[in-house]
């Protein structure tokens, strides 16, 4: 088959399975490379059969990134490999979970792994015969590439390696066959559209800057990272040429080699006051990690970084605010968007992070936070004294005996000017987000204990037994609490625990607390439960009808039978629930729509036995959605027409995602008398499913359709070509027939509207 399509995150190709790859930023700017981009798909696709290394070097912020993943997504660069993976390798790596997650991309994510597998053999064994691009990015040392290069088979099919580095001797080691390629600066007319494109955002520069934006563009001297940045700070000011001339004087006195930390650190100083401890507190996550969004507002908010004191029901809001502020001024980058659009994980380029490293040793690891509010005009200039907990600080509680008034952190400058030399303040510590020290202590609750105004602890890499409740108890300013326990757990145990926003807990074996405690945390606002059941009762306590009005959302919670389902009104303002149900309930879970009118995503799986006997069949003929869902997913339910009207009566939904579904008896999927008015995005994943109906008015604002393992399926329904907004099918390991009728729709669009609005992507 041929290629339709490709885009960032896989590949349609004819010879081998998808690769997804995981890239630092979708959202970037591309400018300028054109001619760079022609001369290195050359070498990749032409000169010697044998196994060739491509090297790109070049100074932090000269787009190298940027450059081989314009390549790697290049439809002819799609089209001529068999396989493709994107790896990044960074200082700091671990050889095993880099070769885990290269195989993982060249064998479509298909491959289980197991502990004792040698991964080196079975990565090279799976490239043996194909032509594959494998591309390591940002590699810092030779060993690196020792360590992984002899996983590759050196054949002669034109199989190639594509380095990034900013160090030229590993370029020049790394030679093959190609001379490393050296990145160059963007020209003056490069700088100043990538200036435009990101100042004015598609419009055009206004004749009163068009001198200025010149200069600014000028003073940058190519480097894609300054020019960046400096957009970031020029699109928050006035339209005015002496202020923008302001920036592009104070540019042209940075010697270039310090131009990237420099103009950082502008960008820093050019932040408000509550943002700086936001981005800082990203540095401290690990080079190349990917930050999930969810978990860092959380976060934010924990550590008090955003304040809203109108009403707690914007804090997220409000945090989303403060990534979009970082997000616009380039110090964060994009690195996965969800299918609707949502950011799911963001990055620090390496530059950005080695600053807020630096910054934080200057401070010496001590910040004055500035609570925010963003509904109002004059917020509060209250600060606080706060400290990073870090290994240096871990090593001083160590030689100190674990005293924590005997550690010279709080001889600091900053302390000192804020509470003067006659008083030492109390510090309030912040936890590391990802904090390693942790993960190599047999017993972290020895220093815990001294850490008592610790407001984020995240233990979910290390296993903790009851033990863990004493300590804990005594850290009652708690906001964030993530646990990996061992045996077992109760609520109680942590419900004195007042100030509790979010609350996380994992464990490696089945845990079944009951409710007895949760009812008395109001200020709860998101629990995540993993292999856990909650049992749900109305206990004897205070008061039976307590209502958590704060908790927006509650996700992988495992209900073994609701004996009394008014217990669910007991979250009514709930926005996101995931709930696996190990026996049906005798009635519907919302029979009132007006008690969960805040619900927008709702992840509800039904028990199952085996995949052909649902125990779901004939629950749905009574079963109610919340009336403002936006997000559904669904597993293993009978797909009766009941259970589809009653989905299809649901007006704002935008997302619908079934998974095992079945049909029973008819094996046919028959929309064509429903309209889902507001669906954009539909998901169908390994659906007992033969034949599918739908008129053009079944789904007329769709954007999006993803169908996977639905082998007995035999067409995609034609009147998907009448549907205006439809963007792109995807289809994995859907049958011969399923794709003929993509394909059919696709040119069918072509041929009444004259244009290629519809991208196909399959994958094997």
């Amino acid at each position: 088959m041929d290629v339709v399509e490709t885009c960032g995150e896989g590949i349609l190709s004819s010879a081998g399975p998808s690769v997804q790859c995981s890239l630092p930023s979708i959202d970037e700017e591309v400018v300028g490379f054109e001619k760079d981009a022609e001369s290195i798909m050359k070498k990749l696709i032409g000169g010697t059969k044998e196994l060739d290394v491509i090297s790109i070097f070049g100074m932090p912020g000269l787009g190298k990134t940027t450059l081989a993943r314009k390549v790697y997504n290049n439809p002819s660069i799609v089209n001529h490999f068999d396989a493709r993976v994107w790896c990044s390798v960074s200082q700091t790596y671990i050889e095993r979970t880099l070769l885990i997650e290269i195989l993982k991309q060249a064998t479509g994510g298909n491959y289980e792994i197991k502990e004792d597998d040698d991964i080196a053999d079975k990565l090279r064994k799976t490239l043996i015969g194909r032509r594959y691009l494998i591309v390591l990015d940002d590699i810092w040392e030779v060993e690196a590439w020792e360590d992984l290069g002899l996983c590759f088979p050196k054949g002669e099919d034109g199989s190639r390696v594509m380095v990034t580095t900013r160090i030229e001797q590993v370029a020049k080691h790394l030679q093959h066959r190609s001379d490393p390629y050296s990145l160059r600066f963007l020209t003056l007319e490069e700088s100043w559209e990538l200036l435009i494109k990101k100042v004015f955002q598609g419009e055009s520069c206004p004749p009163n800057l068009l001198e200025a934006s010149l200069q600014v563009a000028e003073h940058c001297k190519g480097l894609p990272l300054v020019i960046v940045l400096i957009a970031g700070i020029i699109v928050k000011m006035e339209r005015q040429e002496s202020l923008w001339l302001e920036v592009a004087n104070d540019l042209s006195s940075h010697a270039l080699g310090e131009q990237s930390m420099k103009v950082i650190q502008s960008s820093y100083e050019h932040l408000e006051d509550h943002l700086k401890p936001c981005l800082l507190y990203m540095g401290l996550f690990p080079e190349d990690y990917k930050i999930p969004v969810s978990a860092l507002l959380n976060l934010w908010i924990a550590e008090e970084f955003v304040l809203n004191v109108d009403t707690e029901n914007y804090m997220e809001e409000a945090a989303r605010v403060c990534l979009n502020d970082l997000l616009n001024r380039s110090l964060v980058m994009v690195s996965k968007r969800r299918r609707n659009g949502d950011i799911k994980y963001c990055i620090l380029h390496d530059v950005v992070r080695e600053f807020c490293s630096a910054k934080l040793r200057e401070e010496k690891f001590v910040q004055l936070i500035v609570p925010y509010n963003p509904y109002k005009h004059l917020y509060t200039k209250e600060s606080r004294l706060c400290t990073y907990i870090h290994d240096d600080l871990v090593e001083q509680l160590d030689h100190c005996e674990y005293q924590v008034d005997k550690i010279t952190i709080h001889e600091s400058e900053e302390s000192t000017k804020c509470f003067g030399q006659c008083s030492k303040p109390s510090l309030e510590f912040i936890a590391h987000p990802e904090f390693e020290t942790w993960k190599n202590r047999s017993n972290p609750l020895r220093l815990l204990v001294e850490l008592k105004l610790v407001r984020v602890l995240h233990l979910m890499d290390v296993e903790t037994s009851s033990s863990w409740v004493p300590t804990v108890k005594l850290l009652t300013h708690l906001r964030y609490l993530a646990l990996y326990v061992k045996d077992q757990f109760e609520f109680k145990w942590v419900s004195h625990l007042h100030d509790l926003h979010t609350l996380k807990v994992a464990s490696r074996k089945t845990l079944f607390p009951r409710s007895s405690g949760l009812w008395k945390m109001n200020n709860l606002r998101h629990v995540n439960m993993r292999k856990v059941f909650l049992l749900l009762e109305n206990e004897e306590e205070e008061s039976s009808e307590t209502l958590l009005e704060n908790l927006k959302t509650f996700c992988n919670l495992r209900v073994y039978d609701d004996r009394n389902p008014r217990s669910w009104w007991r979250f009514p303002n709930l926005e996101e629930l995931g709930l696996s149900l190990e026996s049906l309930p005798c009635r519907s879970l919302f029979p009132i729509s007006e008690v969960h009118t805040r619900l927008q995503s709702l992840d509800l799986e039904c028990p199952c036995k085996t995949y052909r006997y649902p125990h779901s069949v004939g629950w749905e003929s009574y079963f109610v959605f919340p009336s403002n869902l936006k997000n559904l997913r669904i597993r293993h339910f009978s797909i009766t027409k009941e259970l589809t009207s009653n989905i299809a009566r649901l007006q704002k939904l935008e997302k619908l995602k079934i998974i095992w579904g079945l049909l029973l008896g008819k094996e046919c999927w028959d929309v064509r008398e429903m309209e889902f008015q507001a669906l954009k995005y539909l998901t169908l994943e390994w659906m007992d499913l033969r034949e599918w109906k739908a008129s053009e008015e079944s789904f007329p604002v769709l954007e999006k359709l993803l169908i996977k393992g639905c082998y007995s399926l035999d067409a995609i329904p034609p009147s998907f070509a009448d549907i205006p907004t439809l963007q792109l099918i995807e289809l994995y390991g859907c049958p011969d027939s399923v794709e003929d009728s993509a394909m059919n729709i696709k040119r069918e669009i072509e041929e009444t509207t004259g244009r290629d609005t519809l991208q196909l992507m399959m994958y094997y």
